[in-house]
């Protein structure tokens, strides 16, 4: 038995909805101690790094190393995310992320720990967290029905901002009394109760009528989606701005507390819970904000509210004052990332998901790596008030952006694929059989010549992104109605996978090409194995396997005598 949730009369927009189901509960409970353990290493972390050395660059790098490995393996993760048992893989990063933070408190107990050590089990840690994002984002769906997807969302960012409320703070209150091994000791135990609840969800495995893809083909296959997909590309490009620009507070915060606020572990721990308050405020007022306004008006707002709160963050001296500016900076930081996660998850069919989780992961963390290590470079050179000061006037334009790249609109999350019956073939074929050529014939009165071309467009794109290339569309020069749509699939095995992954809207868009037929014979669609040169029979001796085959089907059916 497995308690995946099934659709319910209640209101899936109340934010507290996704918690009537026992394995989503479960999991965002123990993911909250596992996230209250993480921000207590990262205070350990940050601190340790501030006491080895007194560079702006490497205490910057300690935000890079975590988000780097995220940018440059989240691909890969997500084709595995989509590939495998989602569960599983999650349980997989845990252990790597435990095996980190334990090698980072003993290492830390025998007093080993150097600056560059230090930075390569942040990245060991950031690694698995790299793998295991996608997995993690992409099983909500499994936990909750689709209505209640954008509150659950919204409760997994709600989990890590309400460990930000409070866990830095005692991050620094652990640190102060009892030091850095204390701290990684904390982050190390509190991936137990996590690893726990992921062991007790029985996940309900989907199965597929075709076999998986492999590892390289599935990246490949990700990539082309994504590639084809203009509301996700749009969404990538506007969190990798966001990443870069408003990064600099989240590098830049031990910075903040000891130069601008002249405090130690205990104020940065403070202005951190700060900042955490506020990501939990904005998460909560997500379901709000997206009732109110267009994704574009929000994301807008976002930027523009938080380069306001740089500037109030550059320019105080006071803690109390530094502390109510990173509220609004950690309100409206949360709700964007948000509203960028719900936008990549209700514009991706399931198939995909974990590899389009994973791109915006990658245009996030890489974002924020990047921005990261630019800002500690702009620190060493003029300071932390300039450097906070300067990434404000960035935020300030970026909305700019919105002109160029509006954010998509999206309400409810994409209709899953439809399976279909397989075409039936007289060729001899196995599942590598290939390339497939597909041809399909229609005829369009001339009236309507350029609204059919119009749609093919639309057409092209959910083609590709499905599995598709050397996408063609051709009007007959003597029979100007005939118009041959044209493409390639690499095997028969791939175009099984294509043909099915299209969705109940991309459906639609073939049934309104086919709309424009005309004449009494139906849509010809031709299936053709595309054969090179030299592939066919190479003696004029040689048997010929598929109509052997034929010929033995007929025989075994009594068609021939």
């Amino acid at each position: 038995m497995t308690d995946m949730p099934k659709p319910r009369t209640f209101n899936a927009d109340g934010i507290t909805a996704p918690f009537r189901h026992a394995t989503f509960r479960r999991i965002w409970l123990a993911s909250l101690l596992s996230n209250l353990g993480a921000l207590i290493r990262g205070v350990g972390a940050a601190w340790a790094m501030m006491q080895m050395t007194s560079s702006a660059d490497m205490v910057a790098l300690v935000q890079t190393a975590l988000m780097l490995p995220v940018m440059l393996i989240s691909m890969p993760a997500g084709a595995i995310a989509d590939m495998y048992d989602r569960r599983r893989i999650i349980l997989y990063s845990l252990g790597i992320a435990l095996t980190g933070a334990t090698a980072l408190t003993t290492l830390a107990w025998l007093d080993l720990v150097t600056p560059t050590l230090l930075l390569a089990l942040c990245f060991l840690v950031g690694t698995a967290v790299a793998l295991l994002d996608p997995a993690w984002q992409s099983s909500v769906s499994e936990q909750v029905p689709s209505d209640a997807l954008p509150a659950a969302i919204a409760l997994n960012g709600i989990s890590y901002n309400l460990a930000r409320s409070v866990g830095p703070a005692l991050g620094g209150i652990v640190v102060a009394a009892a030091g850095i091994v204390a701290a990684f000791a904390i982050n190390a135990l509190l991936y137990l109760p996590l690893m726990f609840a992921l062991f007790l969800w029985k996940r309900a495995p989907e199965p597929s009528r075709v076999p998986p893809e492999s590892l390289h083909r599935a990246i490949v296959s990700g990539v082309r989606y994504i590639m084809n997909a203009p509301s996700i590309k749009i969404v990538l490009i506007r969190a990798m701005a966001m990443g870069l620009f408003g990064g600099a507070i989240i590098a830049l915060m031990p910075l903040v507390a000891r130069d601008l606020l002249h405090g130690g572990a205990e104020t940065y721990g403070i202005i951190l819970s700060a900042f955490g308050l506020g990501a939990v405020i904005g998460a909560l007022s997500v379901t709000e904000v997206r009732k109110r306004m267009t994704g574009e008006a929000a994301i807008r707002a976002c930027a523009l509210s938080m380069g306001g709160a740089l500037v109030a963050v550059a320019m105080s001296r006071e803690p109390l004052l530094t502390a109510v500016a990173l509220v609004l900076a950690g309100a409206v930081w949360m709700m964007a990332w948000v509203l960028f996660s719900i936008g990549v998850q209700l514009s991706a069919p399931r198939w995909v998901t974990g590899r389009a989780l994973a791109a915006y992961q990658a245009a996030s963390s890489g974002g924020i790596a990047v921005g990261s290590w630019a800002w500690g470079h702009v620190t060493d050179i003029a300071g932390v008030n300039v450097a906070l000061l300067l990434a404000a006037a960035l935020l300030a334009v970026s909305p700019l952006l919105g002109f160029w790249l509006p954010m998509p609109r999206v309400s409810a999350r994409g209709e899953e694929p439809e399976m279909l019956d397989d075409p039936k073939v007289r060729l001899a074929l196995s599942g590598r059989s290939g390339p497939l050529v597909v041809e399909i014939e229609y005829r369009v009165g001339q009236e309507n010549a350029r609204s059919f071309h119009n749609l093919m467009q639309d057409i092209q794109l959910f083609r590709q992104r499905n599995g598709a290339y050397g996408w063609s569309i051709a009007r007959d020069i003597a029979d100007p109605e005939l118009w041959t749509e044209r493409y390639h699939c690499p095997t028969w095995l791939d175009y099984l996978r294509q043909r099915n992954r299209a969705t109940k809207s991309e459906r639609a868009l073939d049934q309104r090409a086919t709309a424009f037929h005309i004449g009494p014979e139906p849509v010809r669609v031709r299936r053709m194995l595309e054969r090179p040169f030299g592939s066919v029979r190479w003696k004029e001796d040689a048997p010929d396997r598929a109509a052997a085959k034929d010929l033995e089907s007929k025989h075994e059916h009594g068609v021939m005598s």
